[in-house]
């Protein structure tokens, strides 16, 4: 069974895999992967309707996925289960309270549901002007008052570069952060994790399996111990072990994908939590004098190691 969570103050209960529906709208001619014939349309249906039977609670998509060809996909995968998910979908934050608007009804007609639990401000990385535009210039008024009127449930925000998040966390208008965090990436792990969990926000992780970047450097340089299975398994656990961490969001694109990752999951118990997992030179001595039942004393030299 998967393991399920509460998701921060959204009060919602979630199973830590999420079905991401970036695959939806992207095309993988390699793999045999094209979401816009007709056939991959309905491959991509199954793989919805797969995540759902193995027990997956939570989909995000976004519609900039395909231009909307991953939102009217999930859709019509929930036309009759819309009741079985989290349902997360995204909105851009340059525009005016117009064009949120305008753009979370479109996302609500080709999710065919009269609303979305979670609305996300789609970004990577957000200048000062940026944060003031969201918070001072319509764009959090406008969803605001479309989860009055019951269209979104819960306000959320997208980042990339984790740095960037600090203004919106603390702003306390959102109730969700989807950061990118994960084996390769581990910058949000000195600061914004740690103000999500402070703030009780919801917290999952784009590009869990680092969207196969350290599967790539890995064929290039260390090519005797590449497994992609393997790796693929290591960046999950890295992100399932880290307690401040809700949510992986995971793009799928076929039923065996589906199952093998809700294997993995069903079946994975932390050794360890990466939120305590040592990142500078003179924690990593520490640790190791600790482990070795060594005495630190005050011997710590002036200024962290790097």
């Amino acid at each position: 069974m998967i393991p399920k969570v509460r998701f921060g103050r959204t009060g919602l209960t979630v199973t830590r895999l999420a079905l991401g529906g970036y695959p939806f709208g992207g095309v993988n001619l390699a793999r045999g992967w094209d979401p816009f014939t007709r056939e991959g349309r309905a491959q991509a249906i199954e793989t919805v309707h797969a995540a759902l039977d193995a027990g997956i609670t939570m989909i995000d998509t976004a519609p900039s996925y395909g231009d909307g060809n991953s939102e009217s996909i999930i859709g019509e995968a929930l036309r009759e289960r819309r009741d079985d998910v989290v349902l997360a979908t995204k909105v851009g934050y340059r525009g005016s309270e117009a064009d949120v608007r305008e753009s979370v009804e479109a996302s609500l007609r080709r999710l065919q549901t009269d609303a979305v639990d979670v609305i996300q401000f789609h970004g990577g990385m957000y200048t000062v002007e940026e944060v003031q535009h969201i918070l001072e210039e319509g764009l959090l008024d406008e969803l605001s008052a479309l989860r009055q009127a019951g269209k979104v449930r819960f306000l959320g925000f997208t980042v990339e570069e984790p740095w960037t998040a600090q203004p919106l966390i603390s702003s306390g208008a959102f109730d969700v952060i989807q950061v990118r965090y994960n084996i390769i990436y581990q910058s949000a792990a000195l600061h914004v994790l740690n103000q999500a969990r402070d703030a009780d926000l919801g917290v999952s992780v784009m590009r869990p399996m680092t969207s196969g970047i350290f599967q790539r450097m890995a064929s290039a340089i260390a090519p005797e111990w590449h497994d992609a299975h393997d790796l693929y398994a290591a960046c999950l656990a890295f992100v399932l072990s880290d307690s401040r961490v809700h949510v992986a969001n995971v793009g799928m694109r076929w039923p065996a994908e589906v199952a093998e990752n809700v294997a993995f999951i069903s079946a994975f118990e932390p050794a360890s939590d990466m939120a305590e997992l040592p990142r500078m030179t003179a924690h990593i001595y520490q640790a190791e004098d600790q482990a070795a039942g060594g005495s630190l004393g005050s011997r710590v030299p002036e200024g962290e190691g790097r």
